[in-house]
């Protein structure tokens, strides 16, 4: 009975957590810096930065850089939850992120720590 009640719990912070996503335009992410939103865009570069502090992958959405409209990153020990290559996974495809946008050098980006936070659609 305790397992059932503690799994009822589980589901509604999920449920909780799932809602509190704002679904906005690619566009948009300037003007929601600090909030956890669900966006979809093109992916129009991808990099593993392997020598880097963080071994940080980054995805680059709605542009190439320097002119993406968004930055999605995977730290490298986050990397290993995927089932293969990000940078490969995702590159020139429409994917879909869930995450808190934050701004980094000027610019937002999400980072983000498990492979359901990335979808496509």
């Amino acid at each position: 009975m305790k397992k059932i009640i503690l799994l009822a719990g589980i589901l509604v912070v999920s449920a909780i957590g799932v809602s509190a996503q704002t679904k906005i335009k690619l566009e948009e992410v300037k003007q929601h810096i600090g909030d956890s939103v669900n966006v979809c865009g093109k992916v129009f570069g991808t990099r593993f930065l392997e020598n880097s502090n963080g071994k940080p992958t980054l995805i680059n959405i709605g542009g190439t850089y320097p002119n993406e409209l968004l930055t999605v990153v995977i730290y490298g020990p986050n990397r290993e939850k995927f089932s293969g290559k990000p940078e490969e996974i995702y590159n020139a495809k429409d994917i879909c992120v869930t995450g808190k946008i934050v701004e980094y050098k000027g610019k937002p980006q999400i980072v983000v720590n498990r492979p359901e936070q990335i979808s496509i659609p």
